[in-house]
């Protein structure tokens, strides 16, 4: 089946053309400066170089206009007509309490991923204006939404609840939710397969380690529990996000710096984390540069950053009992070795212990990484959220279709 799949920003559109019985991704891209000058689509066919195309995309509708054409070129092209696109699998951030599982998108679900925007408000307007640009480009093709919260609302209830006043939960859903969902569950079942084990027997983290990152235990196939919260600002510290703290802190800097809501909510989103502590970026080949020549601040993000890995990692083993393997997943989960190693140096007595000749330069690639003589299984696979929601968006068509 030809699955479009489709992640909308403000600003952005990224799609990918899957033909899932073969995994084959046909065709990929993004739009980029929607709505703003000099916008510009980068388009790759199959593995054939990206080629990147000026083009004048004042909204989202006119993105997949374009977006469509150029799939349907003669120069670019991979397919004749739109009537080859079988569905799109939209990815949406925030699903609250209401989805569990993929959807088939209808006007009811529509609306309650809208009234989901005050939980993500910089999210899921612009998935839904991905989600309506393509139902008025492709009328009747199906549209499915793929939640990141999804994956996660099989956690208990005293994983998912905060301490606060239980009527905040009932009237406006604060809890913890979780994020990354797709990937999580992507990775999880693929080191079983890679195990050569039944999910449903095992214990997993997977740690989605990247400008964002998130650390998901995953027990018999399900979430128990996971970093992010009620918003992607909790967990472990990011590339430019403070992750937890004590929540008294927002108050005393509004109070001390004279900050708004605007403000402190900027200051614990795009200038903290890594980035703030370091003073030098949040990219972490640039902490790492910035370490070795004797920055002492770089060094202090790194170790900061690698320490919360390890302790979440810890509480997840305790949590669930134990733990049967580790995936390292993401950006930088899949891509320094460095990070993985110490992520689990101390861990040992857990039976966690690293070949470092395995480790030592693998980047973006499937690979069991762990000594000969480990009894938990460490792993780097590289996620594939992009197949994850053509799969979960074949399967909710193939069954439409057969229900009817």
């Amino acid at each position: 089946m030809n699955i479009l799949v489709i992640n909308a920003g403000s600003s952005s559109l990224k799609y990918q053309f899957i033909e899932t019985e073969t995994k084959a991704v046909l065709a990929k891209g993004g739009a980029e400066r929607i709505g703003l000058d000099n916008a510009l689509i980068v388009h790759a066919k199959g593995k054939e170089d990206k080629v990147t195309i000026e083009v004048d995309l004042p909204d989202h509708k006119t993105a997949v206009a374009k977006v469509l054409e150029i799939l349907t070129s003669a120069d670019h092209g991979v397919i004749a007509s739109l009537s080859e696109i079988d569905a799109v699998g939209h990815r949406v951030v925030h699903g609250g309490e209401k989805f569990a599982h993929s959807v088939i998108i209808t006007p009811a679900v529509k609306t309650t991923i809208r009234v989901c925007s005050d939980l993500a408000p910089l999210h899921n307007p612009a998935n839904m204006t991905g989600i309506d640009a393509c139902e008025a480009a492709m009328p009747g093709v199906p549209q499915v939404a793929v939640f990141d919260t999804a994956f996660h609302q099989t956690m208990p209830s005293e994983a998912y609840m905060y301490a606060l006043p239980y009527d905040v939960y009932e009237e406006y859903g604060i809890r913890r939710y979780g994020f990354h969902g797709t990937s999580h569950a992507y990775v999880a079942n693929r080191a079983a397969e890679m195990l050569g084990r039944p999910i449903e027997d095992m214990k997993i983290i997977t740690c989605h380690l990247g400008n964002g990152s998130s650390i998901a235990a995953v027990k018999n196939g399900k979430s128990v529990d996971t970093s992010m919260g009620l918003t992607p600002l909790a967990g472990i510290c990011m590339g430019t996000r403070c992750g937890d703290i004590d929540p008294a802190i927002v108050t005393f800097l509004m109070n001390k710096e004279g900050l708004d809501m605007k403000g402190i909510d900027n200051l614990m989103n795009k200038k903290s984390g890594v980035a703030g502590i370091s003073g030098v970026s949040s990219d972490f080949r640039d902490l790492y540069n910035a370490a070795e020549a004797g920055n002492k601040r770089a060094r202090l993000a790194l170790d900061m950053f690698i320490y919360q890995c390890k302790k979440f990692i810890g509480a997840y083993a305790a949590a669930m009992g134990g733990v049967d393997a580790i995936v390292f997943t993401a950006g930088i989960g899949e891509n320094t070795p460095q990070i993985r190693e110490d992520a689990v140096k101390g861990l040992e007595y857990m039976g966690v212990k690293v070949d470092p000749k395995k480790n030592a330069g693998l980047r973006g690639v499937e690979a069991n990484i762990s000594a000969d003589d480990a009894t938990v299984q460490v792993l780097t696979i590289p996620t594939n959220e992009e197949l994850a929601i053509a799969r979960d968006t074949s399967k909710l068509v193939k069954e439409l279709h057969g229900a009817v």
